[in-house]
């Protein structure tokens, strides 16, 4: 019978297919006990299934490439950590050889242990890593058992799940999988943010899904709007053939985009930069027609292994890609990486109480002796075969800028010094992702050659909402009106020096945020190559002065609904609908 559901569209696109439900994750286990001359075997037994699950977590990282390389690299990492995790460890071989529990209740309680600490925490981003406990625990458990703790034939079905792992994200679609409904979550976790990369159609929060949807019925579902459709009906059939047929008109549409210039009604050039962190992200960059890289994310390098790269390896992969965007510029961002990105080189602290204001970013870099200069030589090197910009993350104040800016001047002078060929100028500019960055910079835009806001971190850091926390959702949000004065402040005093400014976080690659954007001043874009010919399309049918005009009305907005309004009256008419959260 037909039922019609409601939850939040989170990744577009239209998806028609049988379900698979899977019930949420529960390690419900027997208490068992054991013989005291049977538990070194037992133990034997629980540290193979948990080198199983390493090796296995292992291959699947060094299998990542792109967007897949940055965002669930970072959730396969802290598994791996959570593997490594001496309390884990430890707190496993005392239930089995003291206190002879077998290695599945030894597990369950475990478990249970850790996730009681994670609860009494404060900090909502440990306690918003339960999440992580339960996929590493049930990934051993299955391990325990020899089968694996993947979906299987999923091809041609539609995933509905109490909530979807990042690491899941990717090899579900590569399985073909058509689309996946949740019945909690976020438009903002990295999940969303990972299937919208992916055309992935995502429906979360939908809080009667597993209860309504049994395994084999027929689901049509929406991304955009968030409906969910149990054994639709011939008309609900007929809407779904007729939104395909507008999908595969609107994707013709964008790809004669391809070589078209992002160009305002009234001719205003927006330049729009890609996003990238390896080859593949450049080859798409170039394919469509970025002005450039506005943002390379150098991390990846320092997660690929367990020893830092050389100045040698660093320079060949920037050399590398400067040489793939053929003279087109390439902003080179220096490490940004901290406990919250768990690599294996030894260079972030483990544990911090709060990772996300702890040892990060510049701070990391400029704390290890000669880390930052090699990296500075390396990108000054590769400046010599095309035109390189250096961004610096997680600045904070005028002393940071001053001492990074000094590491660059004396690698520029020593390579010339050694015979190098290098750029006779490299722009220097700085990530304004901390409040105190914004609030100051007047006090050191002087130094800098052009800036990037990075709007992710900016936003959590300004609300206190963790992007993370689902529990946050409603909150985080750069529909604020402190974030819309904000920006608005930074790119007044960028654009009163005549300095470049551009947008990289995740609002310059969604399309019902590029009037606002606009409005405020900004010019240039920094977006993950996925969405960057539907945002070339919305400037294409925008009037940049009739926005600038309206940017009053939108500076006295006084809360989101307002906010809102504004969005929704300035958007181009062929725009999708799209929650203002996503």
């Amino acid at each position: 019978m037909r039922q019609g559901l409601h939850g939040q569209g989170a990744s577009r696109g239209n998806a028609l297919g049988r379900a698979r439900v899977r019930e949420p994750h529960a390690l419900e286990v027997a208490e068992t006990r054991i013989a005291a001359g049977d538990a070194p075997a037992e133990l034997q037994r629980l540290h193979a299934a948990i080198a199983q699950v390493r090796a296995e977590i292992r291959a699947m990282r060094d299998q990542l490439h792109g967007a897949l390389a940055h965002e669930v690299g970072e959730f396969l990492d802290l598994h791996t950590l959570l593997l490594d995790d001496p309390e884990l460890l430890q707190g496993l071989d005392e239930l089995v050889m003291t206190r002879l529990y077998g290695a599945d209740y030894a597990l369950r309680l475990q478990r249970d242990r850790l996730a009681a600490v994670f609860e009494a925490m404060d900090d909502a981003y440990f306690r918003s890593r339960i999440e992580d406990i339960d996929h590493v625990i049930g990934r051993v458990h299955a391990a325990l058992h020899a089968h694996e703790a993947e979906l299987q034939g999923v091809a041609g079905e539609i995933l509905v799940s109490d909530a979807i792992a990042p690491s899941e994200i990717g090899r579900l679609q590569a399985r073909g999988v058509l689309g996946v409904v949740t019945s909690s979550g976020s438009t903002l976790s990295h999940s969303a943010i990972l299937a919208r990369s992916l055309h992935l159609p995502l429906v979360v929060n939908a809080p009667h899904a597993l209860a309504q949807i049994n395994d084999g019925d027929v689901l049509m579902i929406d991304g955009a709007s968030g409906e969910v459709i149990v054994e639709p009906n011939a008309d609900d059939l007929r809407r779904y053939r007729d939104r395909l047929r507008e999908e595969k008109r609107e994707r013709k549409q964008l790809r004669r985009l391809r070589r078209e210039p992002s160009k305002t009604l009234d001719g205003v050039d927006i330049r729009l930069y890609a996003n990238a962190e390896s080859r593949e992200d450049v080859a798409e960059a170039h394919a469509l027609g970025a002005a450039g890289v506005g943002l390379y994310r150098t991390e990846f390098l320092f997660l690929q292994g367990r020893r830092i790269p050389d100045e040698e390896e660093q320079f060949r992969a920037y050399r590398d890609l400067v040489l793939g965007m053929t003279g087109r510029t390439v902003t080179i961002r220096t490490l940004d990486i901290g406990a919250d990105k768990a690599d294996e080189t030894g260079l972030a602290l483990r544990h911090e109480p709060n990772p996300a204001m702890g040892l990060r970013g510049v701070r990391l870099s400029m704390a290890r002796d000669g880390l930052l200069l090699t990296q500075l030589r390396a990108i000054v090197r590769a400046s010599g075969y095309g035109p390189v910009r250096v961004l610096v993350p997680m600045i904070s104040g005028r002393e940071e800028v001053l001492a990074v800016r000094a590491l660059l001047d004396r690698a520029q002078r020593e390579l010339r010094a050694a015979g190098h060929g290098t750029a006779e100028r490299i722009p220097f500019g700085a990530m304004i992702e901390v409040p105190s960055a914004a609030i100051a910079l007047p006090a050191f835009v002087r130094e800098l050659d052009f800036i990037s806001i990075g709007t992710n971190d900016l936003v959590q850091y300004l609300l206190a909402a963790d992007r993370n926390n689902d529990a946050l959702g409603d909150l985080y949000s750069p529909l604020h009106p402190a974030v819309i004065r904000l920006l608005h402040g930074v790119v007044r005093i960028a654009r009163g020096r005549g300095m470049p400014v551009s947008v990289c976080g995740e609002i310059a690659g969604d399309a019902r945020f590029t009037p606002l954007l606009l409005a405020l001043g900004l010019e240039e874009l920094s977006l993950h190559p996925s969405p960057l010919l539907e945002v070339r399309r919305a400037i294409r049918a925008l009037d940049l002065g009739h926005l600038r005009a309206r940017l009053p009305t939108l500076l006295r907005a006084r809360d989101r609904a307002g906010l809102e309004r504004w969005l929704d009256a300035a958007q181009p008419l062929h725009a999708p609908h799209r929650d203002a959260r996503a």
